[in-house]
């Protein structure tokens, strides 16, 4: 499992970050700690992410240290070293054309775009893996300043709340490996709860 940013502390919790955030939340969840000097025991290649090791099931959660543009180069090396087909990989990142907060899954598709997940299909030659994305809203303005600006307070409080869901339906489909029972289960409780979240604010209004 891949979570997408760009590293270092100048680019924690930004927009194009929350693929990191999802994984930092998964693997809070499940008291893991992230390693960054080694590789995974048995991966032949360069230690270019930093990874943590679930064991229930038996799964990695990767961060690449390349910057977002480059993560194919750290994704693709990690799945020859450990003879992974690209169905085997979800990747988590975050995607303008959603509003701020919202989830959604699929079983394959394009990059819509977005410039990490165009280096991963490079890389891998596919574009027939899972994918969670992260609504971050979009911009009249500047896309690329977009990306790499902090959630407004407002923002972030709702952001929060959809990492623990992102969370909870990475480890359903880690432990089912089924992407269409994870769409089913959540994507509709996904919709229940932005429904929820609308009702509460036209009441405040």
């Amino acid at each position: 499992m891949v979570g997408l940013g760009n590293p270092g502390p100048d680019y924690r919790r930004t927009r194009h970050n929350v693929g990191f955030d999802v994984l930092d939340r998964l693997a809070l969840r499940e008291g893991l700690l992230f390693e960054t000097t080694r590789p995974p025991e048995g991966y032949p290649g360069p230690a270019d992410f930093a990874w943590a090791r679930l064991h229930d099931p038996d799964a990695l959660l990767v961060k690449p240290s390349t910057f977002m543009n480059r993560s194919g180069l750290a994704v693709g090396a990690l799945c020859e070293g450990a003879r992974l087909r690209p169905q085997d990989v979800l990747v988590v990142f975050d995607d303008m054309d959603l509003p701020v907060g919202a989830l959604r899954i699929r079983p394959h598709g394009g990059a819509g775009g977005q410039k990490g997940m165009l280096s991963i299909i490079d890389s891998l030659q596919s574009d027939r893996f899972p994918r969670l994305r992260v609504g971050i809203g979009r911009t009249a303005t500047d896309a690329a300043r977009h990306v790499l600006s902090p959630f407004s307070p407002e923002e972030r409080a709702v952001v929060d709340a959809s990492l623990d869901e992102a969370a909870a339906a990475l480890l359903f489909w880690l432990r089912t490996g089924d992407v269409e029972r994870c769409m089913t289960r959540f994507h509709s409780r996904w919709q229940e709860g932005t429904s929820s979240t609308r009702a509460r604010t036209r009441d405040d209004e």
